[in-house]
C-alpha cells in the first residue's frame, strides 16, 4: 500500500465509497423486508464486505487486471419487494439456490459464450449509458450545493491543468474542507463497531424458489454481471468469464447464510479503478482494485458503522466525487462507442436505453440497451451485406 501512486489509492477508496453511499440503505431495506433486525443487519453487512474484499483481492491479484466486485443493487431492490413476508431462513435459502445457478453458469461457459458475441462498440455505449447518471448528478447537485460542488468543480479543473493526475484527489481535499467548515460534515455521527456475522440455517421454499429465485438470479446476472463483464471489455481488460463467475458466485454460496444474497462483477465503481484517473499505466489499474478490495475488508470489519458514515457525508459531495472521477471513462466510452461510423446507429440506440433508466419485467436498462443494440447492429448489418 504504501508504494501505491496517492491517485491509485484514492481511486480504490472513491470506488468502494461510491458503492456502500448509492446503494447500502437499499441493502438494509432488503434485510429489513425479511424480518431481521439491526443487528443482523449490521452483521450482513459485516459479511458482505468481507466477501467483496476477499473475492475482489483475490481475482484482481490472481489476473494482475483491475476485477472489482460488488453486491448487486438491482438485485437488491427485487428483493426489497420479493422477500416481503419471507421468514430470514428462506430468504438465505433464496440465496443459495441463486448463488448455485450463477455458479453453475459459470461450469457450463453459457454465460461466457454470450459475451463473447457482445460488439466492443456495444459495450462501450452501455457503459456510458449506465455512467450518465452519475455525471448528471455531479453537475445537478450544483443547484442546491453551490458552495460545496463549486468549490470541487473549480479545484478539479485547476489541478487537471497542470497536474492531471491528482484532480480528483483535489476536488475531495476541497470538498472536505468546504463540508467542515460549513457543517455539512458530522463527526459526531461516526460510531466505529464490529457485528460478527451471524449463521442463519436455510430453508428451502419451492415456490419461493421460483418466484423470487430465478428472478433475483436472472436480473443478477442480466444487471449487474453482463455489465461488470462488458466494462471491463470496454476498457480494454479481459479475463476467463466462465471463471470469474465461479469466483464470485463460490465465495457467494459459501458466505450466504450469513447475509451475502450476491457477489457480482461491478460495473460503475469497477470503471474508476479502470480509468485514466486511476493510474497513466492501463497495465498498473489493478492496483487500485487492490486498493479497493483492502477498502472492503476495512469496511466489512466496521459493518456496523457503516449507516453512521453515510449520515456523516454530504450526498451531494459524494455525488460530485463519483462524477467527476468518471469523467474521462464516460467520454472514453463515448469515442470507442461512436468510433466506426457504421456501428452507431446501434450503439446510440444501445447508449440511450440504456441511460433511460427502464425496467421491464424486472430486468435494468443496461440488459434492455444491449438487447436492443444488438438487434439494430444484427438487422443493420444484414442490410448492408445484402
Amino acid at each position: 500500500m504504501r508504494a501505491l501512486p496517492f491517485s491509485t489509492l484514492l481511486a480504490g477508496f472513491v470506488a468502494v465509497l461510491v458503492g456502500y453511499a448509492s446503494s447500502a440503505a437499499i441493502i438494509w431495506q432488503a434485510a429489513a423486508a425479511a424480518g431481521a433486525d439491526a443487528q443482523t443487519i449490521a452483521g450482513w453487512m459485516t459479511a458482505l464486505g468481507l466477501a467483496m474484499g476477499a473475492s475482489t483481492l483475490v481475482l484482481t491479484l490472481w489476473r494482475k487486471v483491475p476485477v472489482l466486485t460488488a453486491w448487486s443493487t438491482p438485485g437488491a431492490a427485487l428483493l426489497v419487494t420479493g422477500l416481503q413476508g419471507v421468514t430470514l431462513n428462506q430468504a438465505v435459502g433464496i440465496f443459495i439456490f441463486a448463488n448455485a445457478l450463477i455458479v453453475l453458469c459459470g461450469v457450463t461457459g453459457l454465460f461466457a459464450r454470450l459475451m463473447k458475441i457482445i460488439p466492443h462498440s456495444l459495450a462501450a455505449a452501455m457503459l456510458a449509458g449506465i455512467l450518465l447518471r452519475f455525471g448528471l448528478q455531479a453537475f445537478s447537485s450544483l443547484q442546491n450545493e453551490g458552495l460545496l460542488c463549486g468549490a470541487m468543480l473549480a479545484s478539479w479543473l485547476a489541478l487537471k491543468a497542470i497536474a492531471p493526475r491528482y484532480a480528483v484527489v483535489a476536488a475531495l481535499i476541497a470538498g472536505c474542507l468546504v463540508a467542515i467548515f460549513s457543517g455539512g460534515l458530522q463527526p459526531d455521527a461516526l460510531h466505529l463497531e464490529f457485528v460478527m456475522p451471524r449463521y442463519v440455517a436455510p430453508a428451502f421454499d419451492f415456490s419461493l424458489l421460483l418466484s423470487v429465485g430465478v428472478p433475483f438470479f436472472l436480473v443478477t446476472m442480466a444487471s449487474q454481471n453482463a455489465p461488470g463483464v462488458a466494462t471491463m471489455k470496454a476498457s480494454g481488460y479481459s479475463a476467463p468469464v466462465s471463471m470469474l463467475m465461479v469466483v464470485t458466485g463460490g465465495i457467494a454460496l459459501a458466505f450466504s447464510p450469513f447475509g451475502v444474497f450476491s457477489i457480482c462483477i461491478a460495473a460503475i465503481t469497477a470503471a474508476i479503478c479502470q480509468s485514466p484517473e486511476a493510474h497513466s499505466d492501463p497495465a498498473q489499474r489493478w492496483k487500485a482494485a487492490a486498493a479497493a478490495g483492502v477498502f472492503y475488508l476495512l469496511a466489512g470489519i466496521f459493518g456496523g458503522s457503516i449507516t453512521s458514515l453515510m449520515a456523516a457525508l454530504p450526498v451531494a459531495g459524494i455525488q460530485m466525487l463519483a462524477g467527476l472521477a468518471l469523467l474521462g471513462t464516460i467520454s472514453g466510452s463515448l469515442v470507442q462507442a461512436l468510433a466506426k461510423e457504421n456501428e452507431r446507429d446501434a450503439a446510440i440506440v444501445t447508449f440511450l436505453l440504456t441511460a433511460s433508466g427502464v425496467t421491464l419485467f424486472g430486468i435494468g436498462s443496461a440488459f434492455w440497451g444491449l438487447v436492443a443494440g444488438g438487434v439494430c447492429f444484427s438487422v443493420l448489418s444484414l442490410a448492408r451485406r445484402a
